[in-house]
């Protein structure tokens, strides 16, 4: 029994030294196929030579493969180019079959387009196209960049929340209809009871328009209608009937600040220079004085050049002359000239020196009609916008007043000022009158639209007066665009941040107009009718003004020219 043990054991010993010896062979035959299979074995080191013979054919290597994927890549591509080659000739093109006398067309006539309801053109689907905006607004035309009309407007924009005040502000060379755009706008706002007030019309753009409204035409000339600056009509002696004391004092201040700074404004044409600040003092309560009076009509400016050379108490201590009389005198003697300047012997004859001779009618559009003036005649042309401009914003604020204490029926107006830059040109001092009478009207929810030609316009003397009228574009929520030089743009491709191709769009459209020379004719201004939508830095929308017949017979602004067309027509015809 002890010998089996013993034999047993022995067995078990030989068996695991002959695994342990199976085990080492097998280890050192792996190791040394591993060093057979590694170039650069442990503790060896290939020369330069070698590596590089090595790298340069591990790089022919690689390149071979790059090949062979890039050309399997292109016989793809030109089996995919075969098999649509194949299929094009079986069927024909976007514009017929290809090939010399295969009916190929060089161009589709675009299908026209129309506007309607759902329930109009619910037939006609799927080829009808929704509208790409908010239709809020004026409808003004056929938007360049997409289907569908664009409708814009500063006052209905502004009600929407879409603009923060009601105002807008034209630009664009002559004659490629800025008058066409407003009178658009002033169209359909008559149609939807916001009443146009066009308070400066030198050509005339809009006489036409507001007679086949119902309106009503005020034409001021010199020798020819006469308007008290000192008088804002027959609403204004209605004030008193406010119940409210706090309205009606606001109004009242109002009326007194728009006094004051009509009649500084003509003082400084008249002066064509600054007034000093004494003067203005002289000025504020001395037209206090006059509202404190009683008067049948409006006081005239020698009733306020009768209050002055009184010499009451309280212009004396303004004048701080001591008691000296003719300290006083002397302190108060220029301006006391350039207010009798303003009279029927001064440079503007008798125009302010008389009283108004047609007030506004209330609740009606509005013309005044300064065709009368010469063109020359710069500085009488600005007063006369200077003074109709604050009256007739102190109409709608007087009767915006009583509206609200239901007093007279509610109205909304809109204000036109154009030919901006004849106010601008006329006096250095009337750039802060026109700036002060806009921010007025903006702080009370008057909607105005201001037109000029080019932002040169509004280049003054000096950069101060520049940077106000500037402030006139920068300030206004809605800007329209038209054709512009690249030497007339001035400020605005930072003010809008106009891309690059909106400023090229805006360029196009200047061109002038050319000879076709198949007709003979003169061909549309490119940039006729066309404008670009500005909201602040946002994207532009480029439009194209679409009249409708019945609006033609009012925006035409060569009647002056057209004895001269008809005879030229005449002559072309060979009778």
């Amino acid at each position: 029994m002890t010998g089996t043990v013993v034999w047993i054991s022995l067995g078990v010993l030989v068996a695991f030294f002959l695994l342990a010896a199976i085990s080492f062979v097998a280890v050192l035959i792996s190791r040394r196929r591993g060093a057979a299979s590694t170039p650069v074995a442990t503790g060896l080191r290939l020369s330069p030579r070698e590596a590089r013979r090595l790298r340069s054919r591990q790089d022919r290597e690689q390149r071979r493969a790059e090949a062979a994927r890039s050309e399997s890549t292109l016989q793809r591509l030109r089996g995919v180019l075969t098999d649509s080659r194949a299929a094009s000739s079986t069927r024909p093109g976007r514009r017929g079959w290809a090939g010399r006398g295969a009916g190929y067309v060089n161009y589709v006539q675009p299908l026209p387009e129309s506007q309607g309801t759902t329930v109009q053109v619910c037939g006609l689907w799927p080829f009808g196209i929704s509208h790409q905006g908010a239709v809020v607004g004026v409808p003004l035309g056929k938007n360049l960049r997409s289907p569908g009309q664009v409708t814009a407007d500063p006052m209905y924009w502004f009600l929407n929340g879409i603009l923060s005040n009601p105002s807008a502000f034209v630009l664009s060379r002559p004659g490629l209809g800025k008058s066409t755009l407003v009178r658009r706008l002033l169209t359909v706002y008559d149609a939807w009871n916001v009443i146009p007030l066009v308070l400066s019309d030198t050509k005339p753009d809009y006489v036409a328009l507001v007679t086949a409204m119902g309106g009503q035409t005020v034409r001021l000339s010199r020798g020819f209608g006469h308007i008290n600056p000192l008088d804002f009509g027959p609403l204004a002696a209605r004030v008193a009937e406010i119940p409210d004391e706090r309205k009606r004092a606001e109004i009242l201040n109002s009326l007194r600040e728009r006094r004051v700074a009509n009649i500084s404004g003509l003082v400084r044409l008249a002066r064509n220079g600054a007034i000093q600040a004494y003067e203005s003092s002289i000025l504020v309560e001395a037209i206090r004085i006059l509202d404190e009076g009683e008067w049948e009509s409006a006081p005239l400016l020698r009733d306020l050049v009768t209050i002055i050379t009184s010499r009451p108490d309280r212009l004396r201590a303004l004048t701080r002359d001591n008691g000296n009389d003719t300290q006083y005198d002397e302190r108060v003697r220029m301006l006391l000239d350039d207010l009798t300047a303003l009279g029927s012997s001064g440079p503007f004859g008798d125009v302010f020196a008389r009283p108004t001779t047609t007030h506004i009618d209330v609740g009606r559009p509005v013309v005044f009609d300064l065709s009368a003036i010469d063109d020359s005649d710069l500085q009488l042309q600005a007063a006369v916008q200077s003074v109709t401009w604050s009256y007739g914003s102190a109409v709608v604020e007087v009767q915006k007043g009583l509206a609200e204490a239901g007093l007279v029926p509610p109205a909304h107006y809109v204000l036109v000022m154009d030919e901006l830059w004849r106010m601008l040109r006329a006096s250095s001092t009337m750039v802060y009158f026109v700036d002060a009478l806009t921010r007025l009207n903006r702080q009370r929810g008057i909607g105005q639209i201001l037109i000029t030609h080019t932002m040169n316009d509004l280049k003054l003397e000096t950069d101060q007066l520049t940077s106000i009228a500037s402030g006139f574009v920068e300030r206004s929520a809605m800007v329209f665009i038209g054709g512009l030089a690249p030497a007339e743009m001035g400020n605005l491709r930072t003010v809008f941040a106009l891309s690059n191709a909106e400023q090229s769009m805006i360029e196009d459209w200047s061109a002038e107009s050319t000879i076709n020379p198949d007709t003979g004719r003169t061909a549309t201004p490119a940039g006729r009718g066309k404008f670009l939508l500005k909201i602040g830095k946002a994207p532009g929308t480029p439009f194209q003004v679409t009249l409708v017949p019945e609006e033609l017979a009012v925006n035409d602004t060569n009647t002056a020219w057209r004895g001269m067309q008809d005879s030229l027509a005449a002559t072309s015809s060979g009778r």
